[in-house]
């Protein structure tokens, strides 16, 4: 199996194929979840709006992909949400049966030095997940900027009780990058935490994931590089990937 073919196969099972756009509908979710080719592999989650996690659940059990998880997001995308506001939108997505939240830290509020604002979120939500509902915190790295606010917020996500780390929420001039997804790999690795990463926006095809699985290999190792772990956030790759295991069949 080249290289290229076998990044593509695990870049498939690593994904959470998402779809956050302001005009989303039932219909988008439905068309979501059948873009899902099984025979060429499965995502290992569906990323949608919290409204929208009943239909995504309803569509995947439809075609008998009820393993593939639902995550949905809060406090997003701003970031500037009222913590009593951010802790009702997870606990009725997890109400709606979602399995993962992607929690927009408030990267403002660290950006002008409140680091207690930013864990406050973190641990109170956090605290709404039952045990088999994972948190994922968006820290939102390409408006941090520098290496150290990165890192800063890397380690309160973490301390905060963070399942993984996320680069971005795609909705700002700069997601993800190799450059930030090593300073929050390498935070994650020296904390010698069991915390997983999620790169999210612009990675779109399979030469960009297969970046992204090497730079992790080379920081974390081999046996990170599953769903358990290590996440792509992606809406246009999915068939870029297709694409190529198609071409191999």
């Amino acid at each position: 199996m080249t290289t290229q073919l076998g990044d593509a196969a695990l870049a498939v099972q690593l994904m959470d194929l998402t779809s956050l756009n302001t005009d989303d509908t039932a219909a988008t979710i439905q068309e979501l979840v059948a873009s899902i080719k099984a025979n060429l592999g499965t995502p290992a989650a569906v990323c949608v709006y919290s409204e929208f996690v009943d239909d995504a659940k309803l569509a995947l059990a439809a075609r008998e992909l009820s393993h593939v998880k639902v995550a949905t997001v809060t406090n997003f995308p701003s970031g500037n949400s009222e913590l009593s506001e951010v802790i009702n939108e997870t606990l009725i997505a997890i109400e709606r049966g979602a399995d993962e939240i992607d929690l927009v830290l408030p990267y403002q509020a660290l950006i002008a030095g409140d680091q207690a604002t930013a864990l406050e979120y973190v641990r109170a939500s956090k605290e709404c997940c039952p045990e088999h509902v994972h948190l994922k915190v968006i820290i939102e790295s390409g408006e941090l900027k520098t290496p150290a606010l990165i890192k800063q917020a890397t380690e309160l996500a973490i301390a905060g009780g963070a399942d993984f780390v996320k680069t971005s929420t795609g909705k700002v001039a700069i997601n993800a990058t190799l450059d930030a997804t090593a300073e929050i790999l390498r935070t994650i690795k020296a904390s010698q935490s069991n915390v997983g990463f999620k790169a999210a926006g612009g990675v779109k095809t399979v030469a960009d994931a297969s970046n992204y699985l090497r730079l992790a290999k080379d920081i974390m190792g081999e046996a990170y590089l599953q769903p358990a772990t290590f996440r792509f956030g992606a809406s246009s790759l999915l068939a870029d990937v297709y694409a190529v295991l198609n071409d191999a069949r």
